[in-house]
């Protein structure tokens, strides 16, 4: 491999972990994919329950690394850091993270999935509070603020800001390399890179406020750079500097934006609830860039639930509370299966990750359902009851899966 190519690929690791750890948001590489070679259930007849543990409220979803499973949750007035053993659900350490955000969707807890990067996990408050902390113990290696450090707004529920001002923080930390990515949305500081042993700021982006989403590294137009769903928009930032490389605006009331972009060639493509889905085509002549939408589909609108892809097509919750399937390409619906959400007709999110040739996909209502990743038709392969009500995405790692509600973590093996 020539040296600049290797540079590239060794810069590109998303994290120091294990193959078979699952330690941040969708996965090793923010795909919901299970990396290659991870053994897998091929059928889906029941669950077996590990462990199970108490846990107070929050919607941040659990990671799995080196042994130990980390996850947020609501313990009096405080967001709690959590570290368990994965073998048997035993404390390990808690910490608190930050005071509790209200707003009038849910109860009171954390919304941000926390990101492990070996011996270090990343965790982000609703208010914008972000700290470093030793997986071993839990001990503050470094910290920020979003407000009080790079001037973000942050107003509450009742506020007219759009994005993070409303819900709060949930865009989870993002590892590259040597770097930790944010979106704080302070002035002149929309997008953060911190280097992420110290703390120290190396770039910030031009203001923008956050929307929701998850930011991500791909590499677009045979260039690696940072992409963020915005609360105004989809834009791709140069890794090294922080500059912006394309902008296409899309705007939503309260600015939510929810769903981690996915990356097919040089196509990006995102879903909201009042933008629909969007393709948008990104191409690169000399040093100028161009960002145009390929395509918007509203009957593919997908809310908040983040798709997941699988060669030429991804799988996602339609705005008709369907499970669908499109051609990414070109935003066409393969498929749409009407009536996944049985009995349950309020039901609008679902989890899900890919496991080998299929799909494991936790609705909301804590039933976790095995489908092929069929772009011909939908198939149901099997479905057991899996944890009670959630807006999480589940952890698989090491044969096992880890769930939550708002009562309890899991730690549970498909039967086989």
């Amino acid at each position: 491999m020539p040296a600049r190519a290797l540079l590239l690929a060794l810069f590109a690791l998303p994290l120091t972990t294990r193959a078979d750890d699952w330690p941040q948001w969708r996965g090793p590489a923010r795909t919901a994919h299970v990396p290659a070679g991870v053994a897998v259930p091929e059928k889906l007849t029941s669950l077996k329950t590990v462990w199970q543990i108490p846990a107070g409220n929050g919607l941040a979803s659990p990671v799995v690394s080196g042994g130990k499973v980390f996850y947020l949750d609501a313990q009096g007035t405080k967001e709690t850091v959590h570290a368990v053993s994965a073998a048997d659900g035993k404390d390990v350490w808690s910490v608190p993270l930050d005071d509790l955000h209200k707003d009038s969707q849910s109860p009171a807890g954390p919304r941000c999935t926390p990101t492990v990067d070996g011996d270090r996990v990343y965790a982000q408050s609703c208010r914008g509070e972000l700290q470093c902390l030793s997986a071993a113990d839990g001990k503050v290696l470094w910290r920020t603020n979003y407000v009080k450090d790079l001037g973000a707004t942050f107003i509450g529920e009742k506020g007219q800001a759009p994005g993070a001002s409303r819900h709060g923080y949930t865009p989870a930390p993002l590892v590259d390399g040597d770097h930790l990515i944010v979106e704080a949305g302070g002035k002149d500081a929309g997008v953060v890179c911190f280097d992420k042993a110290t703390g120290k700021v190396v770039w910030k982006s031009p203001t923008m406020m956050p929307g929701y989403a998850a930011p991500i590294v791909a590499t677009i137009a045979g260039t690696p750079q940072v992409v963020c769903f915005m609360s105004d928009g989809l834009i791709g930032i140069d890794r090294a500097t922080g500059k912006q490389l394309w902008l296409v605006p899309m705007k939503t009331g309260f600015g939510r934006h929810v769903t981690t972009p996915i990356v097919l060639g040089d196509l990006v493509i995102v879903a909201s609830h009042q933008v629909g889905l969007v393709g948008v085509k990104v191409t690169k002549t000399g040093d100028e860039w161009k960002a145009d939408k390929a395509y918007t589909v509203k009957e593919a609108a997908i809310n908040f639930s983040s798709p997941v892809l699988v060669g030429q097509h991804f799988y996602g919750v339609g705005p008709q509370k369907n499970l669908i399937c499109v051609e990414a390409t070109t935003g066409k619906i393969a498929w749409s299966k009407d009536d996944f959400f049985a009995g349950n007709a309020t039901r609008t999110h679902a989890g899900m990750i890919l496991a080998g040739k299929n799909l494991l996909v936790l609705t909301d209502d804590g039933q976790l359902v095995m489908i092929a990743a069929d772009p011909a038709a939908y198939r149901e392969i099997g479905r057991a009851q899996a944890c009670g009500t959630n807006w999480c995405q589940p952890a698989y790692a090491n044969g096992r899966l880890y769930v939550r509600d708002a009562k309890a973590v899991y730690c549970l093996e498909p039967a086989q």
